[in-house]
């Protein structure tokens, strides 16, 4: 008898534990923002670019994907440029977007191109960009 409760104690508790690590990950989940970006001055971008990088790397971002050669699977192909970055929290992205660094930068940004930004949260913290899953084998 003092065996089952021992035993439903321990298995309380570690489901307990896995819960909060469920919360806290999802919690603490990191955000990405995307950008298709429509160059309208190109000398004005590639000015605008290595400016943005740094208040980018300074705020606590991380530049996934820039640029590069894009393929359109579904729908309409995006603008001329694509930009991914990854943010430890939607507040610390919030920060780097109300920052003096970003706002500096606006009348640069504005002249350079047209942007669309999205933001997407990490919910399921396993299918996000940061961890590895494995395709099955066929």
């Amino acid at each position: 008898m003092h065996y089952a409760v021992a035993l439903a104690m321990l298995a309380g508790f570690c489901l307990g534990t896995i819960a909060v690590q469920g919360l806290h990950a999802r919690a603490n989940a990191p955000v990405y923002s995307v950008a298709e970006i429509d160059i309208v001055d190109q000398a004005a971008y590639s000015t605008y670019v290595p400016k943005a990088q740094a208040a980018i790397k300074a705020g606590g971002g991380k530049i996934l994907a820039a640029g590069g050669k894009i393929t359109t699977v579904e729908g309409e192909p995006p603008k001329s440029r694509v930009v991914i970055q990854q943010w430890d929290s939607h507040e610390k992205y919030q920060a780097y977007r109300n920052s003096a660094a970003l706002e500096e930068l606006l009348p640069m940004r504005e002249k350079a191109a047209k942007w669309r930004t999205l933001v997407v949260k990490c919910t399921v913290t396993a299918r996000c960009f940061g961890a590895r899953e494995r395709s099955p084998s066929r």
